[in-house]
């Protein structure tokens, strides 16, 4: 993962820098590489097309096959799952992701009309751009559950604390909960503190079968990770079809088939990776996943539960609210901090953990990817 934030140069030199990086850290060749797949989250920022040779030429893994994934926000994790295939399907042994976005240097209203395209053209006629919608939806969870307005702004402390512990996070600075509910109004009730920032950056993961680990890759056992289930699922896209606001179908369904698919329980997992794009999207998440009851994910962060220390660790990177959120770079860099999570890499911001999870989301909801991770050594 590279540093992200506002990064000078290109979106192909973020996204080799990421991939290079991944690349030695494993002790790859180049020349190793069957598929390469290069997330996008609806067209580059910054200009350039054709993004997944550019970046197979930057790196020299010709003649693999390289493709671009797009799926908004969710496009890190689509891209991953798509190596998952490849890998699975055996056209692949070794499969290189990566996902990157350069936005720091468009306008804050430039960056923010493209990515509130994502939203359903009927609704955004109507001025239900995604941070009105969070709006709408934080409203009615606040007052159908009877959850004080400072829940969500614990949310913003805890993962501003997290990233303080993340060399490579954007906003690396501690913020208190008076901050939070001091800050402008963008979307009542949701304020400045409560929404991510625009961030340049990206990250990448090498997904392999155990096969071709055992026989080509350097590391021992204990620095791999098993990816044992991923699955992902739609929702509704247009806001008048959801029957509720506060309830993401597709983390559920998404959550409900990974789960299943690793052979997982939820009371097994130890550490999580939620798309915090907005505060009240981590309790809707957490919810979702099964992880808290319902109407009641919003205490996690209040009583501290899912704090560094606590029982259930949430975005111990600093989440995308203090880590950043390169868009497409998003769900990778969820991985990259579970992959150093499980390994014992995380510095301080380790903490114990045999299983992973990270739930990717694509707009509010749209759509979601989520993985599990567990340790193999």
């Amino acid at each position: 993962m590279t540093r992200f934030g506002e990064r000078e140069g290109r979106l192909v030199g973020l996204l080799t820098e990421a991939a290079a990086d991944c690349l030695a850290d494993a002790a790859v060749d180049p020349a190793a590489v069957d598929h390469l797949y290069v997330a996008e989250s609806g067209g580059s920022y910054d200009g350039p097309q054709g993004l997944a040779t550019a970046v197979a030429g930057e790196l020299g893994v010709a003649p693999a096959h390289a493709a671009c994934v797009e799926q908004t926000s969710a496009a890190g994790a689509a891209g991953v799952y798509s190596a998952v295939r490849a890998v699975r399907t055996g056209e692949a042994d070794c499969a290189l992701v990566v996902g990157g976005e350069k936005l720091t240097h468009a306008s804050t209203a430039a960056a923010t009309d493209r990515i509130s395209a994502v939203a359903h053209p009927a609704a955004y006629r109507h001025g239900v751009t995604i941070p009105a919608f969070a709006g709408m939806a934080a409203r009615r969870y606040l007052d159908r559950f009877d959850a004080p307005r400072e829940a969500l702004a614990a949310v913003a402390v805890k993962n501003h604390r997290h990233g303080l512990a993340n060399p490579k996070a954007h906003l690396r600075e501690e913020v208190a909960v008076a901050d939070v509910l001091e800050s402008p109004v963008v979307a009542d009730p949701l304020r400045l503190y409560d929404f991510c920032p625009l961030s340049d950056g990206a990250a990448a993961v090498l997904v392999t079968s155990a096969s071709w680990a055992d026989e080509r890759a350097g590391g021992s056992d204990d620095e791999r990770v098993r990816l044992a289930g991923i699955a992902g699922a739609t929702g509704a896209h247009v806001v008048h079809e959801r029957d509720d606001l506060t309830r993401m179908g597709a983390v559920e369904r998404a959550g409900d088939a990974a789960l299943e698919r690793a052979g997982v329980d939820r009371g097994e997992v130890d550490v999580l990776e939620v798309h915090d794009m907005f505060s009240i999207l981590e309790p809707l998440q957490l919810e979702a996943l099964g992880v808290a009851e319902r109407g009641s994910g919003w205490r996690l962060a209040a009583e501290g539960t899912s704090a560094r220390d606590g029982r259930l660790p949430v975005n111990t990177s600093g989440g995308l609210k203090s880590k950043g959120h390169p868009i497409a770079a998003s769900g990778v860099a969820q991985l990259v901090e579970l992959y150093d999570q499980l390994t014992d890499r995380a510095g301080r911001r380790q903490v114990p953990a045999s299983t992973g999870l990270a739930c990717n989301v694509g707009g509010f909801g749209n759509c979601a990817i989520v993985t599990v991770l567990t340790a193999d050594g």
